[in-house]
């Protein structure tokens, strides 16, 4: 028997709005079967390094395999990328601004793609939630298969 994906989030939202749930409403309604993890929304504020840090100190704790994205994104809404990072444990999905290089350099990189398949982008893209609009919906699609 497979296990059931595990997919973790950490993002600097807080926890009074209703973002996270938004990502974790995306995520299930394209792969139900996910197990949700969260690792913090108390990232301080577009506090790339803290944020680096906690995902590359957690991730480790996780069954290879997993699926791990994370949003402290300052840029969102920029030309800055968004990012899928194969390491060889696991797999970094979020912005490309840093917040997931430590991780992706003590996993061990594998391959990096930018994140412009349709499939994997919401037909309605906001320009401030990338978090909801791309990386849960790429997430879920690789977690399905």
């Amino acid at each position: 028997m497979v296990a059931p994906p595990v997919i973790t989030l950490l993002t600097d939202f807080g926890l009074k709005d209703p973002y996270v749930a938004e990502m974790k409403g995306t995520i299930l309604s394209i792969c139900p079967e996910a197990r949700i993890v969260d690792i913090t929304h108390q990232v301080e504020k577009f506090n790339i390094r803290m944020g680096a840090y906690i995902l590359a100190s957690s991730i480790p704790h996780f069954p290879k395999g997993s699926i791990h994205v994370a949003v402290v994104d300052p840029g969102v809404g920029t030309e800055r990328k968004a990012i899928i990072i194969k390491t060889l444990r696991s797999v970094l999905i979020g912005p490309d601004n840093g917040l997931l290089a430590l991780s992706a350099m003590r996993e061990g990189v594998k391959e990096v793609f930018a994140i412009e398949n349709p499939r994997y982008i919401a037909k309605k893209l906001s320009k401030t939630f990338h978090g909801r609009d791309i990386f849960s919906r790429a997430a879920a699609y690789l977690a399905k298969g």
